[in-house]
């Protein structure tokens, strides 16, 4: 009974957070956040590079899985296109960030997280990097080499092809 109990009040506060995304789709351009049909502990996020670094122009697709005990827990979420990202692992797109582990709070949300995410695309951490080439060429200082690599990988990877 009381794991039913948090699993209802898991889907009450996903509810609340949809509602609040559809009231927020003008308010956030940035991103776009979307619920699955058929399971409210799983939802997509599109989110756009920042501007100033290498993503500009950029479109990313996360994934969300949202554990039963959210908002208790962080959701797992990484990273659907490929990036060139020192806190992005390059195969499975996990994402290394503190709130999405050990400083996570109730107070978090998903649009939040998103916006937590945009953030540190402009502002890696090459200290603890998932992607070794990518915090390796930042720690030795090579921000241009970096930038040109993030550059090219948003190009292949998050830039709609045209024609």
């Amino acid at each position: 009974m009381v794991m039913e109990s948090k699993s209802l009040q898991s889907r009450a506060r996903l509810f609340k957070e949809y509602k609040e995304v559809q009231r927020e789709k003008v308010a956030d351009p940035d991103i776009q956040l979307v619920c699955d049909d058929t399971n409210i502990f799983k939802w997509t996020a599109l989110i756009k590079g920042p501007s100033e670094t290498p993503y500009e122009g950029g479109v990313f697709q996360l994934a969300f899985a949202v554990p039963e005990p959210y908002p208790l827990q962080p959701p797992q979420v990484r990273f659907l296109t490929k990036i060139f990202h020192p806190n992005v692992h390059f195969k499975t797109g996990e994402i290394c960030l503190d709130i999405l582990k050990n400083a996570w709070s109730p107070a978090w949300t998903l649009q939040s997280v998103c916006r937590a995410i945009i953030a540190l695309m402009a502002h890696p951490e090459a200290d603890s990097p998932l992607n070794c080439d990518s915090g390796n060429l930042l720690r030795s200082g090579d921000v241009r080499g970096f930038n040109s690599m993030a550059r090219m990988y948003t190009r292949l990877a998050a830039m709609p092809k045209k024609g």
